[in-house]
């Protein structure tokens, strides 16, 4: 059963070392929970990086409308 899912958007430019972008993209997964969707690399060098993360619906353990 999927889920649904977030999905956020990075554009890395071509002056952006490699290190840089994988310690970027390693603290977005780390304390963002992102997790890697999809990488498109252009011809001029410029990275577009998809990030998603599992939206988690939290519901209510109290009854709303008690009956007194």
């Amino acid at each position: 059963m999927g889920g649904q899912y977030e999905v956020r958007m990075l554009t890395i430019p071509r002056s952006t070392s490699g290190s840089d972008a994988r310690k970027m993209l390693t603290d977005e997964a780390e304390y963002g929970r992102w997790e890697l969707s999809r990488t498109r690399l252009y011809p001029g060098g410029e990275r577009k990086v998809w990030l998603r993360r599992k939206i988690i619906r939290v519901r209510p353990t109290f009854d709303e409308d008690p009956e007194d």
